[in-house]
């Protein structure tokens, strides 16, 4: 099976977006934040996935498109809950790498994508 590091990566991410809910949840009892957390990070990956079977080059930008603004809802959350004392600065420093890392190589992906089918919109 031929890899996919944004698949791979964004899986990965989505994996420790869930534990940190379960750890949010559980021990700081907070349910508001974290579930918006939890939504937009794992979406990530979902949308990489659906990117990944578009039947055209429009529909696979479209995907990404939305990875790129969930991974950037996702960033903001994360902000949010460790400026106010739920998520510790270690994980957050952890997930914050992490969302970066995907957001930088989506848009690379969008970027070379974009360029090679002449549609910099």
């Amino acid at each position: 099976m031929k890899e996919n590091v944004l698949k791979d990566k964004s899986y990965e991410f989505a994996l420790l977006i869930v534990k940190a809910f379960q750890k949010l949840s559980r021990e700081q009892k907070e349910f508001v934040l974290s579930k918006q957390l939890l939504r937009s990070g794992t979406s990530i990956g979902a949308n990489v996935e659906e990117a990944s079977g578009g039947i055209s080059r429009k529909e696979f930008i479209a995907k990404l498109q939305i990875s790129f603004k969930e991974a950037k809802e996702t960033r903001y959350w994360l902000r949010l809950l460790h400026d106010s004392g739920y998520l510790e600065k270690k994980d957050f420093v952890i997930l914050m790498d992490h969302c970066d890392e995907l957001l930088r190589i989506i848009a690379a992906i969008l970027k070379t994508t974009k360029n090679n089918s002449g549609n910099n919109t």
